[in-house]
């Protein structure tokens, strides 16, 4: 039996695999350069929005608070009028990339601990690379690719930044499921 612990070094060694992959495709390539567009008149918006002193946080609007509300003339009406939309409104200041980095970091080992732990369950000590790639491959691929597709169910992301993050995620997947075959007990 193969346990979670044995596999320490799998399950840093992918997270870095993905911390190093990520930097790549995002600064280097940059992949994801075209995946936002600017607001006409930004500089109109940001004035109207900073005098509502608007507190970091997620938004919708129109905004309602129940189904029941959902469903009235009212709502409707808002919803057919427009604009409708998701805000993410950041602290001021300069993003906190130190910090968002780590949080990515951090999140990568999660996601290798996952890929371990299934693994430890599903896959015995000595199986073959193939064997092992299988299972690991699928599970990291849960995690960081089959989890950006609800962008652009729910929140109107175009699908082809979605593609895009998909692909992000297929390369991590892969990735972390080799390090696993590779160093499979």
């Amino acid at each position: 039996m193969v346990t979670l612990s044995s596999l320490w070094l799998p399950i840093l060694l992918s997270a870095v695999f993905v911390f190093i992959a990520s930097a790549i495709l995002h600064m280097v390539i940059q992949m994801h350069s075209r995946d936002y567009s600017a607001v006409p008149d930004e500089e109109a918006l940001r004035d109207a929005m900073r005098n509502q002193n608007i507190s970091p946080g997620m938004y919708t609007f129109p905004h309602c608070t129940s189904m029941k509300e959902m469903g009235s003339d009212e709502f409707m009406e808002k919803m057919n009028r427009g604009p409708n939309g998701f805000m993410t409104i950041l602290p001021d200041g300069p993003v906190a990339m130190g910090r968002n980095l780590a949080l990515w970091f951090l999140f990568s080992i999660l996601i290798s601990v996952f890929v371990a732990y299934i693994s430890t369950m599903t896959v015995e000590a000595g199986a073959s690379f193939k064997e092992v790639f299988r299972i690991a491959s699928t599970v990291a691929l849960l995690g960081y690719a089959i989890s950006k597709i609800d962008d652009s169910i729910w929140k109107a992301a175009d699908w082809s930044v979605t593609l895009r993050f998909f692909i992000d995620g297929v390369l991590y997947s892969l990735g972390t499921a080799t390090i696993f075959a590779w160093l499979w007990p």
